[in-house]
């Protein structure tokens, strides 16, 4: 809790009556302070204001809270000895959220604080609820990974982005092999705990500014940035062996898991280059071979994606 009154009894009466309702609070003598405070990522989420204070008054303050409202609302309670009504209006536009007339009763004051707590708890959990959705559409249930969705739009974007700064960028698409067999073998609940445990490693294979999807079933996607193509297999093989390098724990003992990986890359060379859905094509092209071929191995993407000369190459 804030409170910015230039008046100093006053200030130590308000101070001393939130701190006996369990407040904690910080108290400033005028406008100018309250605003600096009010910037800082951990600033209270209530301010009491007066209306008339050296340096900034609380209009001037709510003002700038408004037009620079960033991160969690703010909840600002305004104190002020103005009776008319076209006052309170002014202060309501600037930006107040309530108003309280000098001289006030203490339980009246009370009432008005608790109204602003529980509308800042009522907002949190509207955040809270809205990132929560955000997260759900976005993000597979059963792997907490990127799902098919937001990570083709994530490869999409990457690839505009390496036109524009001019990186490279690497696709990798990786297959779960013989994972029929585990849900057939074991279960449905058995299953899901082995592409649990996968996803994790494959992210934790990864740099943390990479992306890794559930691309569908038992196949991921996995959207490597800054990452030139004579890096790529080296990437690719590390992945495979790192999630085939020790079986998965499971409740009916540990299971054996390897993958089979196919990859595609493009590198900047003044030409046109490939979109994610390409790129995407082609990496799958490289997985089919990787399964025909034995599986549990990385395979490269032919040297041309499309038909077009005018593409730059992959990897071979």
């Amino acid at each position: 809790m804030l409170i910015a009154e230039d008046d100093p009894i006053f200030r130590r009466v308000l101070q001393s009556w939130l701190q006996k309702w369990n407040y904690s609070v910080t108290a400033l003598e005028n406008g100018l302070d309250a605003w600096q405070l009010l910037q800082q990522d951990d600033c209270p989420p209530m301010a009491i204001l007066d209306w008339v204070m050296p340096g900034l008054d609380g209009i001037d303050v709510c003002r700038r809270i408004r037009s620079h409202q960033q991160g969690a609302y703010k909840y600002v309670l305004l104190l002020t000895s103005k009776e008319s009504k076209e006052d309170v209006v002014a202060g309501l536009e600037a930006g107040a959220d309530d108003y309280l007339t000098k001289p006030f009763d203490v339980n009246e004051l009370r009432a008005r604080v608790r109204a602003g707590k529980r509308i800042l708890e009522l907002q949190g959990a509207l955040v809270k609820a809205h990132t929560e959705l955000q997260f759900e559409a976005a993000h597979d249930h059963l792997t907490g990974l990127w799902n098919r969705g937001a990570i083709m739009d994530l490869l999409q974007r990457e690839t505009q982005r390496t036109v524009r700064i001019g990186e490279p960028l690497g696709v990798i698409m990786a297959d779960l092999d013989h994972f029929k067999r585990i849900n057939d073998s074991y279960g449905h609940p058995i299953g899901d705990a082995v592409l649990r445990e996968v996803a994790h490693r494959l992210l934790a294979s990864v740099r943390n500014y990479d992306y890794v999807g559930r691309y569908g079933g038992e196949e991921f996607l996995i959207v490597l940035t800054a990452c030139a193509p004579s890096d790529l297999v080296a990437t690719a093989e590390r992945m495979r062996a790192f999630v085939s390098e020790k079986p998965v724990d499971t409740d009916v003992g540990p299971i054996p898991v390897t993958i089979s990986i196919g990859l595609a890359a493009q590198h900047l060379s003044g030409l046109e280059l490939p979109k994610g859905e390409e790129l995407v094509r082609a990496a799958d092209s490289a997985l089919y071979t990787a399964k025909a071929n034995g599986r549990n191995r990385v395979e490269c993407a032919p040297e041309s994606i499309a038909p077009s000369p005018a593409r730059t190459s992959v990897l071979q």
